[in-house]
């Protein structure tokens, strides 16, 4: 596995739907404090691009990068917002040369194995698996780990802090999307002492010696 800028940061990476970027620096704060600092703001929202620049201007303890990139102009977008990486729900090779060309490092989102081959084909070697659960979960990822043992992968969506030791368990797996890092009760009422401590408790899922890099 190569070390990218999401590498060494914890087992889980939050990934964020950030709707009022006022709310960005204060929510990467707290995510921080609990241990998790490779934080994915997807580009879902009008308030994305506001919320990455927030986060990389004002939480330099932070790794920001941009998620949902789908078109070859989401490579700009992102890193003239600030971030340092980028995530993709799939791939594509005009996706992934964008981001090349933008100097931004990318996981690519796949889900089957012919998806992997190309991206495997591009150079990459750590690859987003999604929608985990419901594209088969760990079977598939044991089953995919075969044909690819020089593969690891980012499971992401559906996952829970119930599931994610079971994808953690597995030796091509070093680190896991989440979105329950930040339930809706706990951003709209700003409890960002709530969150830390969600957050706190997932650090803690990875196994020992385990990292994404």
């Amino acid at each position: 596995m190569t070390h990218e800028p999401w590498s060494g940061h914890g087992p889980i990476i939050p990934v964020l739907v950030i709707e009022d970027a006022g709310i960005a620096v204060d929510l990467a704060r707290a995510l921080v404090a609990g241990g998790l600092s490779a934080l994915e703001v997807t580009l879902r929202t009008p308030a994305a691009p506001h919320a990455i620049a927030a986060i990389a201007a004002e939480v330099p303890e932070a790794t920001v990068g941009a998620g949902t990139l789908r078109l070859p102009a989401d490579a700009a977008l992102a890193k003239d917002a600030g971030a340092t990486f980028a995530v993709s729900p799939g791939y594509t090779q005009d996706l992934g040369a964008a981001c090349r060309e933008a100097g931004l490092p990318l996981l690519p989102g796949v889900a089957t194995a012919s998806e992997l081959l190309l991206a495997y084909a591009d150079g990459h070697r750590f690859c987003k698996f999604f929608p985990a659960v419901a594209a088969g979960g760990v079977p598939v990822l044991k089953a995919l780990a075969g044909p690819f043992p020089d593969v690891s992968f980012c499971p992401t969506g559906g996952i829970t802090e119930a599931t994610a030791p079971d994808f953690l368990a597995l030796a091509t797996v070093p680190v896991c999307g989440g979105t329950w890092l930040t339930p809706a009760e706990l951003v709209t009422t700003r409890d960002w002492t709530g969150i830390t401590e969600l957050a706190r408790r997932a650090a803690a899922l990875g196994r020992e010696g385990t990292s994404c890099s």
